[in-house]
């Protein structure tokens, strides 16, 4: 069967996060099996508009506004649309692929009903949960309950927005059960299920290079208030109460929390963002990874520790709780107090530790970003079917 041509418009690529991840992996995967695939991302590079596999970077201008350290939007992107339309229309795709709801997703989307090809939409960030803690924390001078109260109703609306925005796409991808299940509900549109993998070459425990007794409990991710980075802090008060000193928390990344972080973790080393073969020896040289986050989709930073060889303690809250095996691959918490003593149990339990992380790599090898990417093509399938309705769901 002749494979699909896809465009696919994402949020990130240059950038650290999970979204930028999956597409670079993305790009590398139709790249690998010279798939026909023209990607169109914010970036600087020259556009390559031949062959197979094909790119178009849109450089953003002085009206652009940050969304995070690394990321803006910019309201004029579509300054771009005649552009970036005549190079789809020599592709010829067959289906549109846009991310979340950002300049570029939203140029892929007005494209392709312009050239009346079928949309697929991947779910990737709870833009509503992260929207909501970052008004609670600028909001925390105020008493507790109205704070809550306006976080609620500040998700509420957000999920609503988010929700109208998917409604455009024929098919839906998701990673996880949970919010498979809230799409559907909420846009009647078919729905699968788009996890993530892990390059178990590049991040492996043979990158280990510390020799000394202490515990290294690590995070990697931004540095922000919707990740709950302040429950670390937490972690270090619960150690030290069970007389545990010999300890530091690496914590890799930035954000606007660091500063926070930095005042309040008298065991916190803080490295800033690491890419690469710094960021796999990073892993590697940590004992215990910590991901108190309770609004990610997925985390993929979790299976780049557990392909290292360390555990995750995690929280019963979005996407991470699919990933680890509670109390195989590490343990998964409901509140900050049952997060901090799982770490105190790893710290206290060194045979427990070994074993665990001996079954976090053998879990992490079962992984494949191909996998992730063929089931992707599935979907695209379904989309360009005449007849979707027809077709069932691999996530139902």
């Amino acid at each position: 069967m002749t494979p699909p041509r896809v465009a696919f418009f994402t949020d990130s690529f240059h950038e650290v996060n999970g979204v930028a991840q999956t597409s670079r992996q993305f790009d590398a995967f139709a790249r690998r099996r010279q798939l026909p695939f023209f990607r169109v991302n914010a970036g600087e590079a020259d556009p390559v508009l031949t062959g197979e596999v094909r790119s178009m970077e849109l450089a953003r201008g002085p009206a652009a506004f940050p969304v995070e350290k690394d990321m803006s939007f910019d309201p004029l992107l579509m300054r771009y649309r005649k552009r970036v339309l005549t190079a789809l229309q020599d592709f010829r795709p067959d289906v549109v692929h846009i991310t979340g709801p950002s300049d570029v997703g939203i140029l892929g989307a007005v494209l392709a009903n312009r050239l009346k090809v079928p949309i697929v939409a991947s779910w990737h960030t709870n833009l509503h949960e992260f929207g909501a803690r970052r008004l609670e924390t600028a909001l925390d001078f105020l008493p507790r309950r109205p704070i809550a109260s306006l976080g609620r109703s500040a998700e509420a609306v957000m999920l609503s927005i988010c929700a109208l925005y998917y409604r455009l796409g024929k098919v839906l991808l998701a990673p996880n059960d949970e919010l498979v299940q809230m799409l559907r509900e909420r846009t009647g549109k078919p729905v699968f299920l788009m996890r993530r993998g892990i390059d178990t070459v590049l991040f492996q425990p043979s990158k280990r290079t510390r020799v000394d007794k202490k515990i290294v409990f690590g995070y990697v991710g931004r540095i922000t208030a919707e990740k709950g980075v302040r429950d670390l802090a937490v972690v270090e008060q619960a150690l030290l109460a069970g007389d545990i000193t010999n300890f530091e928390i690496c914590v890799v990344g930035h954000g606007a929390e660091l500063e926070w972080l930095r005042q309040n973790l008298t065991h916190g080393v803080f490295p800033g963002v690491l890419k690469g073969e710094p960021l796999a020896e990073a892993y590697a040289n940590f004992d215990v990874f910590l991901f108190p986050s309770r609004t990610d989709t997925f985390g993929n930073v979790i299976f780049e520790a557990l392909a290292s060889g360390v555990p995750a303690i995690v929280t019963d809250g979005g996407g991470p709780k699919f990933l680890v095996e509670d109390g195989r691959t590490g343990f998964v918490t409901a509140n900050a107090e049952e997060f901090a003593a799982a770490a105190v149990n790893l710290a206290q339990d060194p045979a427990k530790l070994a074993a665990i992380r001996v079954a976090a790599r053998d879990y992490a090898m079962r992984q494949s970003w191909d996998a992730v990417f063929e089931e992707v093509y599935k979907a695209y399938e379904l989309a360009i079917s005449p007849k979707p309705a027809n077709f069932p769901s691999p996530s139902a």
